[in-house]
């Protein structure tokens, strides 16, 4: 697949893409360093339940681990301080009011809290669904500080899964771009393309099969673009470019119930009456949109 497909680059940084703090992986089966860092009073820690973390003011609430309830304990790094961070995840509501999930929390947050809050849910996401062993049914308990889970019975091992995704902005020999969408999502919500990376199969190969699958046009070309971590549950969405021949789309009516060709101007057009809604701006398909468009866009009639 030619990787000179376009010359667009994403626009603006990703807000489930970044990171403040070293997850000083070679620390996670260091027992001894663990107990010290839960016992420092400097050590700060946060509760994750039902995918969401308490924020104040556009912060994580953070508190000292002995102020922490019972529940699994995720060790996620260390600052340029060796501060420490720690998560622990409750089954059932999150107990403070001021919880919030990721697509409200995550483009208020700076580097260092957003980080920390996508790793604590993907881990807790992971957990929730995987609590039992694959191989014989034991229900497995957690280790190397949240980032493993053991099975008492066989000695198995299981670590945390992420399912690679392919999203993608087609663009045509008129430089119009290609979004449709899903009869389930809000009324006039558009978006980008994607799907599942099946197994033995290139992010490439999956571009020119999910587009092929959901609007019968041919790919011809796609090159990358960036990626962001997508916990909801469990995914890496992986953005790309592609360009197409521009033939007519023909939704599936399964995984897209509309698909069609926009212009700058059509997209400004369809955006200003409130015809179509994009993205939230937490979205990888957001900023591949914008990459195209030139600009930030809004998603809501003005």
């Amino acid at each position: 697949m030619d990787d000179g497909a376009t010359s667009y680059t994403l626009r603006g940084q990703l807000p489930l893409a970044r990171a403040g703090v070293d997850r000083a992986g070679h620390l996670r089966s260091d027992k001894e360093w663990l107990d010290r860092a839960w016992s420092d009073p400097r050590s700060r820690s946060f509760v994750v339940a039902d995918g969401k973390v308490a924020v104040d003011d556009g912060r994580l609430v953070l508190d000292r681990p002995d102020e922490m309830p019972d529940g699994e304990r995720f060790f996620l790094g260390v600052d340029n301080e060796q501060l420490a961070f720690f998560a622990v995840h409750v089954d059932g509501p999150h107990p403070d009011s001021r919880a919030a999930g990721l697509r409200q929390a995550a483009p208020v947050l700076d580097d260092r809290d957003g980080g920390l809050m996508v790793h604590a849910v993907a881990l807790a996401n992971w957990h929730q669904a995987h609590r039992h062993c694959a191989r014989c049914g034991a229900l497995t308990t957690v280790t190397y500080a949240g980032h493993v889970r053991r099975c008492p019975v066989d000695g198995s091992e299981h670590f945390p899964r992420t399912d690679p995704a392919v999203i993608v902005l087609v663009t045509d020999d008129d430089d119009r771009c290609l979004l449709g969408r899903q009869d389930q999502w809000p009324t006039g919500w558009f978006s980008t393309l994607a799907g599942f990376v099946e197994p033995g199969e290139s992010p490439e190969q999956a571009v020119v099969r999910e587009v092929a699958e959901e609007t019968g046009v041919v790919v011809t070309a796609c090159s990358y673009a960036g990626s962001q971590p997508w916990p909801f549950p469990s995914s890496l969405m992986l953005g790309y470019y592609a360009r197409a021949d521009g033939a007519e789309p023909r939704p599936d009516g399964v995984e897209l119930s509309e698909a069609n060709w926009y212009s700058r101007a059509d997209l400004d057009t369809a955006l200003q009456s409130g015809a179509i809604r994009l993205s939230p701006s937490v979205s990888i398909s957001r900023r591949l949109i914008e990459g195209w468009y030139g600009a930030e866009l809004e998603s809501q009639p003005r």
